[in-house]
């Protein structure tokens, strides 16, 4: 892999939150580093602006996809739906030797590739890395951390989430349709489809919240976190990964006076978007107004913001506390930060990054290397003792 033509290859940077990716390798990445952008049309990846190889391929085209496989260190891809457009990039890149990441959240897809690619992955010493998006990376880190500040033995823990701005992009949208039209989306309220291997009954904690609740640890109410189905499943996978059972769930958090109509009101918009999206016809409304290359405004983007505060126990009363913030919104700023430190990680730190290899999450592959990483890029990490 050391004598690839390029460090990182970008795929998808044609799309709203691929062009975003795109600009920021090109304004946060060193000089050395050796990078190309791809996709199917030459003009619209002229059109980006940035100095730097362009590479042509089209996703359904295997013979396109591992030829710019095989001219890369790590693939990062933003094409979604990732079922239909990042599945080939991963078998490629598990059968020529090249790390892979993505910001795919959807667990049913994961599992597919855990299945499919996890020991042959291990084999080939190839880092197979989803969640690297909002959808899971800061939930997985903080709740990584907590464990790391509790000498590894935490087993219970609770994120506190919360938002400012930002909305849907088109490649969100396309997602959430293919989820619903191909099943996936049912598949997905196993809450162990994760880590089947674990044959106990869940514990209270861990069952998908419905409904709003006050919860005195944060003296707040609370509605479930628009994350929260990705980021239980990204976090049990990792305790998977670690040998162990961690118990989490995530909450949309509401503070002050005003909480519970806040929690309210947010838990009745996504119950309408949840039946929207549900409905044939509703759903293709939804399309044609956010159609994939369409999203949120810069000002929009750049008024937003972003927190999570996971709050965790072990096996002996010890407690500790992680917390990320972030300026941008969560779906696209926030996001693109993750993946793109991410993908700098795997080029960039391989010395300094965890040997382990297969279908991965952030902590697993990446844990203090992305931590150290995203503080250095502007997001605000603590950890601390309770």
């Amino acid at each position: 892999m050391q004598e690839r033509q390029f460090d990182i290859v970008l795929y998808g940077a044609t799309g709203f939150t691929g062009r975003q990716a795109a600009k920021y390798l090109g304004s946060h990445a060193p000089k050395s580093l050796r990078w190309a952008i791809a996709g199917r049309d030459r003009a619209k990846l002229e059109a980006i602006g940035l100095n730097v190889p362009i590479l042509l391929a089209d996703a359904k085209n295997q013979s396109d996809v591992d030829s710019i496989v095989g001219k890369a260190r790590v693939l990062l891809t933003m094409a979604g739906p990732f079922k239909l457009f990042g599945d080939p990039f991963v078998d490629a890149c598990v059968r020529l030797g090249t790390d892979y990441l993505d910001i795919s959240g959807e667990p049913a897809r994961i599992r597919g590739l855990i299945d499919r690619y996890h020991k042959a992955a291990e084999a080939a010493r190839v880092r197979i890395v989803n969640f690297c998006g909002v959808s899971s990376a800061p939930a997985d880190l903080a709740v990584w951390l907590v464990n790391e500040a509790l000498g590894k033995r935490l087993v219970e823990a609770k994120g506190f989430v919360r938002l400012g701005g930002g909305s849907f992009s088109g490649g969100t949208i396309a997602s959430i349709s293919d989820g619903i039209e191909s099943g996936d989306a049912a598949r997905e309220r196993d809450i162990f489809l994760l880590n089947p291997e674990r044959k106990s009954l869940p514990s209270p904690i861990e069952k998908d919240p419905c409904h709003i609740r006050y919860d005195g640890d944060v003296k707040a109410w609370t509605a479930p976190s628009p994350m929260g189905l990705s980021d239980t499943r990204a976090i049990r996978r990792s305790g998977a990964l670690l040998g162990k059972d961690i118990r989490y769930q995530e909450y949309l958090e509401f503070p002050g006076a005003g909480g519970f109509f806040g929690a309210l009101g947010f838990r009745t918009m996504i119950g309408l978007f949840g039946t929207a999206m549900s409905v044939r016809s509703l759903r293709n409304i939804v399309r044609k107004k956010i159609p994939p290359g369409a999203g949120p405004s810069e000002k929009a983007m750049d008024s937003g913001w972003y927190e999570i505060k996971v709050l965790g126990s072990s096996d002996t009363g010890q407690k500790a506390m992680a917390t990320f913030k972030g300026k941008g919104d969560a779906g696209n700023r926030i996001t693109v930060r993750c993946v793109c430190e991410a993908a700098l990680a795997l080029a960039l730190d391989e010395q300094k990054s965890q040997q382990t290899y297969g279908v991965l999450t952030p902590s697993i592959a990446l844990g203090q290397v992305l931590v150290d990483r995203l503080k250095r890029a502007s997001l605000d990490i603590t950890v601390s003792s309770l």
